[in-house]
């Protein structure tokens, strides 16, 4: 059941390992990594309480000492000054340049972790261990490390290669239905964006991948893996076919903004509504059939998960409002907002000739029902 995804970065390559108990097995997998026998993991409170443990005595198996570092779980700890009490602990623990630093836990974590690894001493080496569905399949691989500031989501931060990532598949027997079904919304976006087939098989096995059924949540993590892989490979830094993973993402960013990046509204929940909105958009602009955004629609409906601005609780802003959110994304181009459409499933593509007064259509109709 255990599958390895290579993410091909010439000098910078790495694997990502897929499958269950790997947390176990985590000291076999590092050592070839380690100049000496010692890793600084940062990890939350949270993750720490279920599987911080774990991981000491998966390392301990090899003879490498583990020191840690639990910072408070949730968004708000993607900021600066939690992410200087990380560096500050790093440098305090003596993390060498030949040393490795593990990120153990979601994507929050992952991201300042990661960061941290490449402004520390220059720039260490760093190990993801993704504890959440959507850290497994999203934030984890590809290099984006970054906190965020009051201006907007992950507006600081640098491309730094993780040199292994270790994807748990067990682990995710932990989370809660919700924060699975969140990271699920961007397993269904890899579908939606460049393979039908997949997004098919999603349609039918998803119950089972929610359910836990361990070989479809490997398949899950694994093709959704392999997709961003294939894609980073080709565009590391964002300059072209890269932007199609963040389909969904402009209407999602905006609405996070809007909801003050709380628990209204989960980041995988914010993906799954704004795909929704994308293919709605698309198929008001002619691009596919009508019939697409109702079946992205069905699809995540009968995962139980939210579909429409109806679904997030509390008030929302005014459709222009939500426009201007938009304009603070990272991917504005000289003031163009970049939109991920899609010509069908499995179909994406990067533009930014979408009329504003199509986005502004597609959000006033969705705030009206809401």
């Amino acid at each position: 059941m255990h599958q390895t995804v290579h993410v091909e970065l010439g000098e910078r390559s790495y694997d990502v390992e897929i499958g269950p108990d790997l947390l176990a097995q985590s000291g076999s997998l590092i050592a070839p990594l380690l100049h000496r026998p010692k890793v600084a993991v940062l990890t939350d409170e949270n993750v720490a309480k279920l599987h911080l443990e774990t991981l000491r005595d998966g390392l301990a198996a090899a003879g490498i000492e583990m020191t840690s570092l639990a910072l408070p779980a949730g968004e708000s700890t993607k900021s600066w000054p939690h992410f200087e009490r990380a560096v500050e602990w790093l440098l305090a623990e003596k993390i060498e340049r030949r040393d490795v630093v593990v990120a153990l836990g979601g994507g929050v974590i992952g991201d300042l972790a990661g960061f941290a690894a490449a402004v520390l001493r220059r720039g260490v080496r760093f190990v993801q261990i993704p504890t959440s569905l959507l850290a497994q399949v999203d934030s984890s691989v590809g290099g984006k490390t970054g906190i965020n500031a009051p201006q907007g989501k992950n507006l600081i931060g640098a491309f730094h290669q993780p040199s292994l990532v270790l994807a748990d598949t067990s682990v995710l027997g932990t989370m809660t239905q919700r924060d699975f079904l969140s990271g699920y919304g961007e397993v269904v976006k890899y579908g939606l964006l460049g393979d039908a087939e997949f997004f098919e098989w999603l349609e039918v096995n998803g119950p089972d991948v929610s359910a836990g059924d361990m070989a479809a949540r490997v398949r899950a993590v694994t093709r959704s893996v392999q997709m961003k892989a294939d894609i980073v490979a080709r565009d590391e830094t964002e300059q072209g076919d890269r932007a199609l993973l963040n389909l969904g993402h402009t209407f999602c960013h905006a609405l996070e903004a809007a909801t003050g990046y709380s628990d209204r509204l989960l980041h995988g929940e914010g993906v799954a509504i704004g795909c929704a909105l994308a293919f709605e958009l698309s198929s008001r602009l002619g691009l596919c059939s009508q019939e697409d955004p109702s079946r992205v629609r069905a699809h995540l409906r009968a995962m139980g998960m939210k579909t429409d601005l109806a679904d997030i609780p509390g008030d929302l802003p005014g459709a222009e409002a939500l426009v201007d959110l938009m304009a603070q994304d990272k991917k504005v181009i000289d003031g163009q907002l970049r939109f991920i459409l899609a010509r069908g499933i499995g179909q994406a593509f990067v533009t930014s000739e979408v009329p504003r007064d199509a986005v502004l259509s597609v959000l006033e109709d969705a705030l009206t029902t809401a």
